[in-house]
C-alpha cells in the first residue's frame, strides 16, 4: 500500500511554486495542486510537473450534478495526474459518473478519493450550520462507506478518523489526511489536527502538509522532518 508525504503547493502562481521547489534541492515531493494554484497557473503547469516526474494530487474537490462532474473528470484524467478528489456530499451517483469520466480508453485512471468533512469543520459547525447531529467521526465513516461502495479508492479525512474509516471500509481503503501540524506548529485555521507521528500511529496512508513546510524558514528541513516523523526515514 502506498505511503507518502504530500506537500500542499498552495501558491498563487507557477513562479511561486518554482521558487519553493528550488528550496528543496535533491527532492521531488508528491505535490498537491489545489484550487489556488490551478486557477492561477492552469492545466499547463500540471502537465509540466508530470513531465518532470512529479506525482500530483489534483485537489479541486468537484461537487456538481453527476453529468457535469463526469465530463470534468474526463478532462482532468487527460492531465495524467495521480490522484483527484470530489466531495462525498455529492452522492454515489456523482461518484459513479466521476469514475466513468476518469477511466481512460486503456482502462487506467487516477486514484479517486472523496472529501468526507473538511478538517476545518468542528462538531459545533456540523450541528449548527450543516444540521448534521451525529458525531463527526460517525459522519466521516458513513461517507467513507458509501464512497467505497460507489467504487472510490479512499477518502480525505482527519487523522482522528482514520481508525474508524479503516474499520468501516477495510485496511486497503486509502486515507489521505490533511490538518497535519508539527508538535510545535500553530493550528492556523484547522480544527481536527494531528502530528505526522500521530497520523502514522493512526494508520494514515498519505499525509498532506502545507504551511508547516511551505511557510517554514527552512522548507527542506521541514519536509525531511515530516518524512522522518511519518515514514520513519
Amino acid at each position: 500500500m502506498p505511503h507518502d508525504v504530500i506537500v500542499a503547493a498552495d501558491f498563487p502562481h507557477a513562479d511561486a511554486l518554482r521558487d519553493f521547489l528550488e528550496k528543496l534541492p535533491g527532492q521531488r515531493p508528491y505535490l498537491k495542486v489545489g484550487m489556488e494554484l490551478f486557477y492561477g497557473a492552469g492545466p499547463s503547469l500540471v502537465r509540466e510537473l508530470k513531465d518532470e516526474g512529479y506525482s500530483v494530487f489534483l485537489d479541486l474537490k468537484l461537487h456538481d450534478i453527476p453529468n457535469t462532474v463526469g465530463r470534468a473528470m474526463a478532462v482532468l484524467s487527460d492531465l495524467q495526474v495521480d490522484m483527484v478528489n470530489l466531495h462525498a456530499a455529492g452522492g454515489s451517483d456523482m461518484m459513479k459518473y466521476a469514475i466513468e469520466g476518469l477511466t481512460r480508453p486503456d482502462g487506467t485512471r487516477p486514484l479517486l478519493i472523496a472529501v468526507t468533512q473538511l478538517t476545518s469543520t468542528s462538531q459545533q459547525m456540523l450541528e449548527d450550520e450543516l444540521l448534521i447531529n451525529q458525531p463527526v467521526d460517525e459522519v466521516v465513516a458513513h461517507y467513507a462507506s458509501f464512497s467505497k461502495h460507489a467504487g472510490l479508492d479512499g477518502v480525505v479525512c482527519s487523522p482522528r478518523e482514520v481508525e474508524i474509516v479503516k474499520e468501516a471500509c477495510g485496511p486497503e481503503f486509502l486515507t489521505v489526511t490533511p490538518g497535519i501540524r508539527f508538535a510545535d506548529s500553530a493550528a492556523d485555521d484547522q480544527v481536527r489536527i494531528a502530528t505526522p507521528e500521530n497520523a502514522r500511529a493512526s494508520g494514515s496512508d498519505f499525509i498532506v502538509v502545507g504551511r508547516p513546510i511551505t511557510a517554514s524558514p527552512d522548507p527542506l528541513a521541514a519536509y525531511l522532518r515530516a518524512r522522518t516523523e511519518f515514514l520513519g526515514e
